[in-house]
């Protein structure tokens, strides 16, 4: 007769996994990792209670949820919360397969001892390990009306889909991105070469940040393209020296191979693979489904698929395109498409350096990084028959432009703005006047016929965008 798993075996497991019951603290590992300045953001969302929802903690793989829901139960314990009363439980562990989230509630209750009938903190980490999750989870959000949960997955696909169907007006949804270039600068303890600058983007009163160390800002810019969208990555020499191995094999193949095929049920992983190297290599570029087609071998009609697919998987952005006169096209017959995170392509080719052919495509990947953590704005680019400027913001309310920038890695154009032809064509037929020019370390202001360029470089301009990103989402 086969054997199954005893209860208690499973509350043995609840206990060890749950450390602070008899420490009062988590693991010093954890404890001696910086948070994240995320974390600023998620932690209020756990500590609401007069709406009942479940906080449901989604992202790429690799990203630090895991890390970041530690550091919540520290935070907790801290603020004098009984460190019983939290109950932190791994899905994918196999010694849970097929219990029910509300049982595996209930066992873990009756483990520590308490009799105490409400106000706890449960936290399942790897959710979609448990099939149907979000309608349990929405069975415990109903049925326990005095407590708390907190859900994460990698699988951001798939969470997100489910939470958005099943989970309307029960869930919270909270997108942990990978790691900003504010956050890269964080972690290293690297404050202090940051400083304010008297550059004023005059229409949209933005406050601009630069280094008084640009050297050393430009050689952290160019490890975080290369290294920085991962908390592990960036303090570990042995992944930076073989990043291929670790992050291809941890996080891009176990979402091509495994997450996206299991959730769409995709045969034929090789195509998915094939489309998603040749978007890598060309981040940046202009596509059509044409040529994406011909250069990954993907039939057109697979191809728009896969393309919603890699998105959802937050491992890609399609950026849509405008004309001279920041009008929309009524067929996107053309589009770009950007990595989410500048280092998929170091892992799955090689580094670069700021030399390299390919800098300007990772410096533009890059910037569009930092501002695709704005659920509030959609980036366009300007492209016509002889001219291209690289990021345009358009008005939520006229759907014309507000603002233009070109993101370069030279200061060419810092000594001869003149040759900013399509930048200067663009701004007179949308009445825009302080476009935004990026460098590698020129900074100022220049002006060329009716224009006041701003020029900014690259590596402060995506720390700028960072953080005034954290800042309004933080205050609103």
């Amino acid at each position: 007769m086969l054997k199954e798993i005893s209860k208690k075996q499973v509350q043995d497991r609840i206990r060890f996994e749950n450390p602070w019951w008899v420490d009062g603290h988590i693991e010093d590992d954890y404890n001696e990792m910086s948070r994240r300045l995320y974390f600023d953001l998620f932690s209020p969302l756990v500590y609401e209670r007069d709406i009942r929802r479940a906080v449901v903690l989604m992202g790429p793989r690799r990203v630090g949820k895991t890390v970041m829901l530690f550091h919540m139960v520290e935070d907790m314990i801290q603020k004098g919360i009984n460190p019983k009363k939290i109950i932190f439980i791994t899905i994918e562990n196999p010694i849970y397969n097929n219990i029910s989230l509300e049982l595996l509630f209930t066992y873990a209750k009756e483990a520590t001892g308490l009799t105490d009938k409400s106000d706890w903190y449960v936290i399942f980490d790897e959710i979609q390990y448990c099939r149907d999750w979000e309608v349990h989870l929405k069975s415990l959000v109903d049925s326990y009306r005095k407590d708390k949960f907190i859900v994460s997955g990698s699988a951001a696909a798939a969470l997100k889909f489910a939470s958005t169907e099943s989970g309307a007006g029960r869930f919270t949804n909270f997108l942990l991105p990978p790691l900003t270039f504010i956050e890269y600068i964080f972690l290293k303890g690297l404050d202090r070469i940051i400083t304010t600058t008297s550059l004023k983007w005059k229409e949209h009163k933005t406050e601009f940040f630069t280094s008084s160390h640009l050297d050393e800002l430009n050689k952290h810019f160019i490890d975080y393209i290369n290294f920085g969208g991962y908390p592990e990555v960036i303090f570990s020499e042995k992944i930076q020296a073989n990043p291929g191995r670790y992050i291809r094999q941890d996080i891009v193949d176990k979402v091509l191979l495994r997450d996206l095929p299991s959730l769409y049920g995709i045969s034929d992983t090789r195509e998915l693979n094939s489309l998603f190297t040749t978007i890598a290599y060309n981040s940046g570029n202009e596509f059509s489904l044409e040529t994406l087609s011909k250069q990954s071998q993907v039939p057109k009609n697979t191809l728009k698929k896969y393309i919603e697919y890699l998105e959802a998987a937050f491992l890609i952005k399609q950026v849509r395109r405008i004309d001279q006169s920041g009008k929309r096209f009524k067929r996107d017959n053309f589009f770009k498409i950007y990595l989410t995170n500048p280092s998929l392509r170091s892992a799955l080719f090689s580094p670069i350096t700021s030399t390299d052919e390919m800098i300007g495509n990772m410096v533009e990947t890059a910037v569009f990084a930092q501002w695709m953590h704005r659920d509030w704005f959609t980036p366009w680019y300007a492209r016509w028959s002889n001219g291209e400027v690289d990021m345009v913001g358009l008005s939520d309310s006229t759907l014309k432009p507000i603002w233009a920038l070109e993101i370069k890695w030279t200061n060419r154009f810092f000594e001869k703005p003149n040759e900013l032809k399509s930048l200067y064509k663009f701004c007179a037929q949308t009445s825009l006047n302080d476009p935004l020019v990026t460098t590698i370390n020129k900074e100022g202001e220049k002006s060329y016929k009716e224009l006041n360029i701003q020029f900014l470089p690259s590596s402060s301009y995506a720390y700028t965008v960072g953080r005034n990103t954290l800042e309004r989402k933080k205050y609103g």
